[in-house]
């Protein structure tokens, strides 16, 4: 094993045993390391290297959700390895074109044509926010209903701004494939 995988497994002993710090550090340094390697794989793959960040927070809540079945005694890069690899491979399973890249803007100007339809479109979005995962909900509630900014959002859910960003782009993207947007 490398230093940077006997660094990783050290952080992630020391997270095991209620260290903070040390778990904040292996989830920033398990993202650094995976990064160019996910997208070297996509773009490998013949896909855009856009959707690595993607695969990065879903492999680290995948790491987060299965961190008690690592095994102490062995090394733990070929563990992160193989649950970032299925997370790689559930991307590359999805269709292309599954997602539609939409500004924020152009809502604006779909609320405004609708507005004397309001009560009906009230709905259709309690709906589409209803059907978002709790944190995805949150912070939309948050940032584009509440109207606060990523860094206070942050501070309310006691996440990264990274994270805010990261759960907001989600939800838009996932709002945007619901609205059938194309």
């Amino acid at each position: 094993m490398d230093r940077s995988e006997h660094d990783l497994a050290e952080a992630m002993r020391a997270a095991s045993r209620g260290d903070a710090a040390a778990y904040t550090r292996l989830l920033r340094d398990v993202a650094e390391w995976l990064r160019p390697i996910i997208r070297r794989e996509l773009v490998r793959s013949g896909r855009s290297g856009a959707d690595a960040e993607d695969i990065v927070q879903d492999t680290l809540l995948a790491l987060h959700l299965k961190r008690h079945t690592w095994d102490e005694a062995r090394p733990i890069g070929p563990w992160i390895r193989a649950i970032a690899r299925h997370k790689l491979i559930d991307t590359l399973r999805l269709p292309r074109g599954r997602g539609n890249d939409v500004s924020i803007d152009e809502f604006g100007d779909v609320l405004v044509a609708h507005e004397p339809a309001r009560p009906a479109l009230e709905r259709d979005v309690e709906r589409r926010l209803d059907a978002l995962p709790p944190g995805q909900r949150q912070v939309i509630q948050a940032i584009a209903i509440d109207g606060l900014s990523i860094g206070e959002a942050a501070a309310k859910f006691e996440m990264t701004a990274v994270a805010v960003r990261v759960a907001l782009h989600r939800a838009l993207k996932s709002l945007n494939s619901t609205a059938g947007v194309t």
